[in-house]
């Protein structure tokens, strides 16, 4: 091996630089991560000990050689860039570039994913285009409710457009491997037109936790800590019982808005609390669709809409600004 860094070396030596063997050729033949050298220091861990004392000095002088001729090249090249430089008239004007900015839907999703990894949950994402089983029959979704008409769904063939990230928790769930502790976030699509300002998608996270012992009060327990984190310390919550046909029991969790301003009051429709998730324990039907005994495992799950959280958070009237791509809108979301 002494032989082969001698040969090496020389090469090195005799190495020329010109317009197409530049510092940065250089650089990649011999010092990257996978240049020759590099492969070199590999090797040289696998030498006898009694070859290393004498193999180690070598090499390292190796290294020493060809880090000093590449820096010299390097900072003759800058020089010379300068003179290229200095060669244009740097005075002419150039073109203005706006600052860019993530959109607030982004800027939002990556917050709660945030918030829910600091708990332990993991990220988990599915299809869009979904079949009956995983998006209505193992949410024990009767056979005639309402969310299988066409009115309400989009259908494609035998297939649908997801209606809720829902699927993907039954698609986890069949996996067998237990525990789960996951959060789903997507776009999920509904055929409705309640008003001018409606979409026919949305954007939804959920949140799925399957256990042994887990309860209602771990559920409440995440989601305090969640509106604490999100909205800020101090934000008032409350639970109110519904119904869903994936949970039991059920609820939807409301946040304090307050009553103190018109805003306020139209937005809550003169209550002072706004709807923000619906939760639940997950329904034991679900549970046996994906194998999974509800006698030894139960588990919570809630979901919410992206698209209406970040109009909460900032204060966003109308739905349709989240979706126009106007410059003017998403550029006051730069830098946050």
């Amino acid at each position: 091996m002494i032989a082969k860094v001698a040969n090496i070396k020389s090469e090195v030596e005799a190495y020329q630089f010109d317009e197409n063997q530049k510092a940065e050729t250089f650089r990649l033949l011999y010092l990257s991560k996978k240049g020759i050298i590099t492969e070199l220091f590999e090797e040289f861990k696998m030498a006898p000990v009694e070859e290393k004392r004498t193999l180690g000095g070598v090499l390292n002088g190796l290294k020493q050689l060809a880090e000093a001729k590449y820096q010299e090249q390097k900072e003759k090249e800058a020089e010379n860039n300068v003179g290229d430089l200095m060669a244009h008239d740097i005075t002419l004007p150039v073109y203005q570039t706006n600052e860019g900015a993530l959109h607030p839907l982004r800027i939002v999703e990556d917050r709660l994913l945030e918030i829910f990894y600091s708990l332990g949950f993991d990220l988990s994402e599915g299809p869009e285009i979904e079949d009956d089983y995983h998006n209505f029959g193992a949410l024990n979704f009767a056979e005639d409710h309402p969310a299988r008409d066409m009115q309400d769904t989009f259908f494609i063939s035998e297939h649908v457009l997801r209606t809720h990230t829902s699927s993907v928790q039954v698609r986890e769930m069949e996996k067998g491997k237990l525990p789960l502790r996951l959060v789903m976030p997507g776009r999920v699509y509904r055929n409705e037109a309640v008003s001018s300002r409606s979409n026919c998608f949305f954007h939804q996270i959920e949140g799925l936790y399957i256990d042994k012992g887990v309860s209602f009060a771990d559920l409440k327990q995440t989601l305090y800590y969640f509106v604490q984190q999100f909205f800020g310390e101090g934000t008032k919550v409350r639970f109110r019982s519904s119904y869903f046909p994936f949970t039991e029991p059920s609820a939807e969790m409301d946040i304090w808005a307050g009553v103190e301003t018109e805003e306020n009051r139209r937005l809550t429709k003169g209550t002072g609390w706004l709807e923000v998730l619906g939760c639940g324990m997950v329904h034991p039907n679900v549970l046996k669709s994906c194998d999974i005994d509800p006698s030894f495992y139960t588990g919570f799950a809630f979901g919410m809409g992206i698209d209406r959280i970040t109009m909460l958070k900032y204060g966003i009237t109308d739905i349709r600004d989240l979706f126009v791509n106007d410059v003017r809108m998403l550029k006051q979301f730069a830098g946050i």
